[in-house]
C-alpha cells in the first residue's frame, strides 16, 4: 500500500511496525522520498485488512489524504516485520 498526505514525521512507520506486530503480520514499511510511506503486509486476511483500516488514519499526528492498496498473492518470504529506509 501507498499512503499520502501529512505520513512522515509524525511516527506513522513507528506506529504501523507496532500495530502489524500486533497483529502478528510479517513484511516491512519505509518513507518514499516524494512523503508518502509504503508498507507490504503478510499474514491472515482478516489481520492484514485490520492493519490496512488503522494506517486509513494513522496516528494521532498523522493526516491521511489517500491510501492507495496494492493487493497480492501471499508469499511467505518475510520473517518479521521491520522498519525499511528507501536505499534497501
Amino acid at each position: 500500500m501507498i499512503v499520502r498526505g501529512h505520513v512522515q514525521g509524525v511516527g506513522f512507520r513507528y506506529y504501523t511496525a507496532k500495530t502489524a506486530k500486533r497483529h502478528q503480520l510479517t513484511g516491512w514499511v519505509m518513507n518514499l522520498l516524494d512523503g508518502s510511506v509504503t508498507a507490504c503486509f503478510e499474514g491472515e486476511e482478516e489481520e492484514v485488512r485490520a492493519v490496512v483500516e488503522w494506517c486509513r488514519r494513522g496516528p494521532d499526528a498523522a493526516r491521511v489524504e489517500e491510501l492507495v492498496e496494492q493487493p497480492g498473492e501471499y508469499l511467505g518470504e518475510f520473517e518479521e516485520f521491520g522498519i525499511r529506509h528507501e536505499h534497501e
